[in-house]
């Protein structure tokens, strides 16, 4: 008995370490692709505005389609604007109009270079430029461009109008992390760079009145005005680049 008992109870304590085993590397197989479905799946909540392959969703304000004969390419899944001299400007424009938001972007600025994010542009042919009508989040080389000298011009800053609270703005050359909350329903306005907020405002009202009256943009006619109105990244001559573009409509 004693030579089939010792062969059994081997077999089965080998079994049983074995066991727990195939269960732990079950379990370890699971949650690894439970993480890959996290990396790879994107929230439902969001719609990306930029495909990093193509201007799908974009065109060129009061123009046309974003060609090769434009300043505006993709590289290494990022718009950028290549920067001009002089001609015509190819403010980019997104084909839909929102209201009530989240947006999430990534930029980055070229030594000395401007840009900007703007909401609530009209495309109409009475305005020629889109900062007639869309409030702008500013996009700057703090340090070696001129606006830099004014702090309601600073990267963070809803531009003329409220300046951010510090300069936490990457080096030239890093990526710069944008947030951007609009939400007509409870009046709020706000900006996140790289994490702070570095703006606060409400979308109407007097104060929304004082800040225009207070800013270069108090006699232009349609500025602020409209809840709905199309994203604009500005050409502002300089280069340029902006990826990971996504939305949250409220």
């Amino acid at each position: 008995m004693k030579k089939i008992l010792i062969p059994a109870l081997v077999f089965a304590t080998v079994f049983a370490c074995k066991q727990p085993q195939k269960e732990a590397k079950s379990e370890v197989s699971e949650i690894q692709q439970e993480e890959k479905q996290e990396i790879t799946q994107p929230n439902p909540e969001w719609t990306y505005l930029f495909d990093g392959t193509s201007f799908k969703g974009w065109h060129i304000y009061n123009g046309g389609e974003v060609t090769d004969t434009t300043p505006w390419k993709i590289a290494y899944s990022a718009m950028v604007f290549d920067g001009r001299k002089e001609g015509p400007e190819y403010n980019l424009v997104t084909d839909k109009e929102y209201t009530d938001f989240k947006l999430s972007l990534e930029w980055k600025i070229s030594e000395g270079g401007n840009s900007g994010v703007m909401w609530g542009v009209k495309e109409e042919e009475k305005y020629a430029q889109p900062y007639l009508t869309g409030p702008e989040i500013q996009v700057l080389d703090n340090e070696k461009h001129p606006d830099g000298k004014y702090p309601s011009h600073h990267a963070g800053a809803l531009y003329d109008m409220i300046a951010p609270p510090e300069n936490i703005t990457n080096p030239v050359g890093e990526w710069n992390k944008y947030e951007i909350y609009i939400n007509h329903k409870t009046n709020e306005g706000k900006v996140w760079l790289n994490g702070t907020l570095t703006a606060q405002f409400p979308l109407e009202g007097e104060e929304w009145a004082t800040l225009i009256a207070n800013s270069k943009f108090k006699d232009w006619e349609g500025f602020g005005k409209s809840k709905t109105g199309k994203i604009c990244l500005q050409d502002h001559e300089d280069k340029v680049w902006y990826k990971n573009i996504k939305i949250q409509e409220l």
